[in-house]
């Protein structure tokens, strides 16, 4: 397997991915740990390697409009809310539970 994604490619996937960790933040801001940004951010850019390089990889540049440096856009935008919606969930989640066992301990 070639990996083929430029920088250029990996500088607009990580514009996009904190993008996506921006609004997850904005969304869950009272709910979840004020680093989901970032953990949000991290998960987006790993499942967008993922479907970029591996799901798409096989794919040559006429067969995938549009393709920045590599970087297949259209499915990364599309299929990236996958990964990045669940890690986000599992963040919300475990520090949600974090913070009723602490609210609930006896002081």
């Amino acid at each position: 397997m070639e990996w083929d994604l430029g920088p250029q490619g990996l500088a607009v996937l990580a514009l996009m991915s904190l993008a996506f960790g921006a609004v997850a933040q904005v969304v869950l801001w009272s709910r979840a740990t004020h680093w989901l940004w970032l953990i949000s951010a991290v998960g987006y850019m790993i499942g967008g390697i993922f479907i970029s390089e591996v799901l798409f990889g096989w794919a040559t540049v006429e067969e995938l409009q549009p393709n920045i440096d590599g970087l297949s856009f259209d499915e990364v935008l599309l299929i990236g809310f996958v990964p990045g919606i669940l890690v986000a969930g599992i963040s919300w989640y475990l520090t949600r539970r974090a913070r009723t066992e602490q609210r609930h301990a006896p002081t």
